[in-house]
């Protein structure tokens, strides 16, 4: 079985390149599955539809995620419902964003 929380430490290696905080903080990953043992199912979204870092950042979470003990392939699938708002923001995100 894949340690979930191993596999979101993973993730907050990764950085949205334009805004500066990790995918896990900002609020993007919106559910992270283990449906088959050693397979990772992970949805995301990204902040705007027309995001330019769509497939860099889909592919650097995919890459993080299968970096965790016992993840044999991670897949993910990047939806736009719901769609993202700064509420998803962690507090740390927020402060660091300087968001009120």
């Amino acid at each position: 079985m894949i340690d979930l929380a191993e596999v979101r430490d993973k993730l907050k290696e990764v950085y949205d390149p334009e805004i500066g905080v990790n995918v896990v903080d900002l609020g993007l990953i919106y559910k992270i599955e283990e449906p088959e043992e050693g397979y990772l199912y992970i949805e995301m979204t990204m902040t705007t539809p027309g995001c330019p870092a769509h497939d860099t950042l889909s592919e650097a979470v995919e890459w993080a995620a299968a970096q965790a003990f016992g993840v044999g392939l991670a897949k993910v699938e990047v939806v736009w419902d719901p769609p993202w708002t700064p509420e998803r923001m962690s507090d740390e995100a927020k402060e660091f964003l300087n968001f009120r």
